[in-house]
């Protein structure tokens, strides 16, 4: 927060300020604060369905055309992998783009800022995301499987492989939208700085989807599971160390 800015403020909103960014945050405030930044998120999406509508439609668009395009004919373990991943992934870049983007053009950024610590409003931001990756992930895994036919040999690889990669996909999508919010007109920039971060995903996840369809067992995918989670890991390390100066105003 701008010193210039703490200074303006009144005597008592100082004090408010100063607690809710002193070091000696409480844990269980800290997640009280990071509730209540995802319960607002999920409030406002409650009321006007932007992002889970665009999420969903996009997703069983693209799958309806892959369906009609293909028609019956077969087509290979990976290349079944690679469609529904490039769905998921450019569903996520595209439906995510205005976590924070809303904040700014609703004035409300500012009100975070003042009441809450940058890490709070990551977390929360995080698992809204997620919850919303989540459901896309539900919504057209279903219609994938449904729609081309698909069986899956392992059960238990193919959810690990999509929630893992569903969780640096929330990690990077949420970081990339905190940034290019600063942006005049940033939104439509998320896809473009999303896709190529997003490779180390769609290429393990793809390995690792391929290898469930084919029936084989977790060992056989553990590179890829590797790269997954350490892509999440790095993902959610770098949001903790960076986050507070893209959040900064």
């Amino acid at each position: 927060m701008p010193a210039s800015l703490f200074w303006s403020l009144p005597s008592k909103r100082r004090d408010t300020v100063a607690f809710h960014f002193s070091s000696s945050l409480r844990p269980m405030d800290w997640l009280a604060g990071a509730w209540s930044v995802f319960r607002k998120d999920l409030r406002t999406e409650l009321r006007s369905r932007y992002a889970a509508n665009t999420l969903l439609l996009f997703a069983l668009a693209a799958l309806l055309l892959v369906a009609f395009a293909v028609g019956p004919q077969p087509l290979s373990a990976r290349v079944r992998a690679a469609l529904l991943w490039i769905v998921l992934l450019f569903a996520a870049s595209i439906g995510l783009g205005r976590s924070f983007v809303a904040e700014h053009e609703g004035g409300t950024a500012l009100l975070l800022r003042l009441h809450t610590r940058a890490s709070m409003v990551f977390a929360g931001k995080l698992l809204f995301n997620f919850g919303l990756v989540a459901l896309l992930t539900l919504v057209a895994t279903g219609v994938f499987l449904l729609l081309l036919g698909v069986s899956v040999g392992t059960p238990s690889l193919f959810a690990g492989t999509l929630a893992i990669g569903a969780l640096g996909l929330t990690g990077a999508t949420t970081l990339l939208s905190a940034l290019v919010a600063r942006a005049s007109r940033g939104g439509p920039l998320l896809p473009v700085l999303l896709l190529p971060v997003l490779v180390p995903v769609l290429v393990s996840g793809v390995g690792a989807t391929r290898k469930a369809l084919l029936g084989q067992r977790w060992v056989a995918a553990q590179d890829e599971l590797l790269t997954l989670v350490g892509f999440a890991g790095a993902t959610l390390s770098a949001a903790v160390v960076l986050f507070d100066y893209v959040w900064a105003e």
